[in-house]
């Protein structure tokens, strides 16, 4: 009998976006029980609405997100859109959807799956057992500031922008980092770059302000590059790690390919209802677009993701999150994951028997 239901809006997005996200879609109809309904609606987002209606997100579209309980983002953008002006790129209607949703705060897991601990370029000593969760601050910042643009002054080009935080924007995003660090470890490092920055020395302030009412959560600080550093140096030292939002991109990054592969890693992006937007890290990676090669498990996992945070159904996210480490540990590998060793025992699959595979092992339990 059917206790939940739920409008959940499919972007699929741009070149392995709309290859992967058919097969995440058969994985989550597969882990689901009869307790829940989905209700799934489709629409074009990024290039190939771009393509199709002249933008990169309608009004239409963006209202359905609106009205959704969560929203799937396969990937944007390629080579075909780079020559269009900034504002017209498919990344602005991401930008556009990040903001429209009031998704503020974007959390990015690293976790390095135990048998993928060889995967990574760093020693497996480094990154066995990584378990890292980085929230990033989305809708404000240097990306979303004004004034910005291109000029010319004195016969010279000038281009600018504005970084810019108020205290609500840091303090919102700074509760929900402190709630998830007291789930976890109890350990929150917030990253700035106070030294030089006025904007982050009021990050850094406000951030201890929130700190009073966390009192049972270790904090610290650390320079935006001291972190990067550190992060190559000694993951394992962190837990929970809040930062700005071009910070948090970067970071995010550095902290994905300690686990191997982009294509492992989801993310959500939350609003202060937690309706949110999930989407894999990796891009449309254009040059396998097509071929049956891309790991679809990023996506699936940011389904997981999904149910876990917008859907209130952790049972159903933790039997995708079980399968998928099922299927790693029989050894199956898509190319972006596979051994650098040829005596390692691995198979390499493709985008549809990835997918199939973990759907066995749904159904197996």
């Amino acid at each position: 009998m059917t206790e939940s239901s739920f409008d959940v809006l499919v972007l699929s997005g741009d070149g392995i976006g709309a290859e992967i996200m058919p097969h995440a879609i058969r994985v989550m109809n597969a882990a689901v029980d009869d307790s829940i309904e989905l209700r799934l609606e489709y629409a074009d987002f990024g290039g190939c609405s771009i393509d199709r209606h002249g933008v990169p997100m309608t009004e239409e579209t963006l209202r359905q997100a609106q009205e959704s309980d969560a929203v799937l983002l396969g990937a944007v953008g390629g080579p075909k859109w780079d020559d269009l002006p900034v504002d017209q790129k498919p990344e602005k209607g991401l930008l556009g959807l990040r903001s429209g949703l009031d998704c503020f705060a974007n959390l990015r897991p690293a976790l390095t799956f135990g048998p993928l601990s060889e995967a990574s370029t760093l020693k497996s000593e480094l990154v066995s057992d990584l378990d890292i969760l980085i929230v990033r601050e989305l809708t404000g910042g240097v990306y979303f500031g004004e004034p910005r643009g291109i000029e010319t002054r004195d016969n010279l080009r000038r281009g600018f922008n504005t970084f810019v935080y108020d205290e609500s924007e840091i303090e919102r995003v700074s509760k929900v980092a402190f709630e998830l660090a007291r789930k976890r470890s109890g350990k929150l490092c917030s990253v700035d770059k106070a030294n030089v920055l006025e904007v982050t020395q009021l990050w850094r302030d406000v951030v201890c302000e929130v700190h009073s009412e966390y009192t049972d959560v270790e904090l610290s600080h650390l320079y935006v590059d001291n972190a990067a550093m550190q992060l190559v140096r000694q993951p394992k030292q962190f837990d929970v790690i809040v930062t700005g939002n071009m910070f948090g991109d970067i970071l995010s990054d550095v902290a994905a390919m300690l686990t191997g592969s982009l294509g492992m890693l989801p993310s959500a992006s939350l609003n202060s209802s937690n309706r949110g937007l999930y989407e894999p890290v990796h891009g449309t990676a254009p040059d396998i677009a097509g071929q049956n090669i891309a790991n679809p498990l990023a996506m699936i996992l940011s389904i997981a993701m999904m149910f876990r945070y917008s859907l209130d159904a952790a049972h159903v996210a933790e039997s995708i999150e079980v399968a998928v480490h099922r299927v790693l540990e029989q050894g199956l590998r898509t190319g972006d994951i596979m051994p650098l060793d040829p005596s390692a025992e691995c198979l390499l699959v493709g985008t549809d028997q990835m997918a199939d595979e973990v759907i066995g092992q749904l159904k197996s339990s």
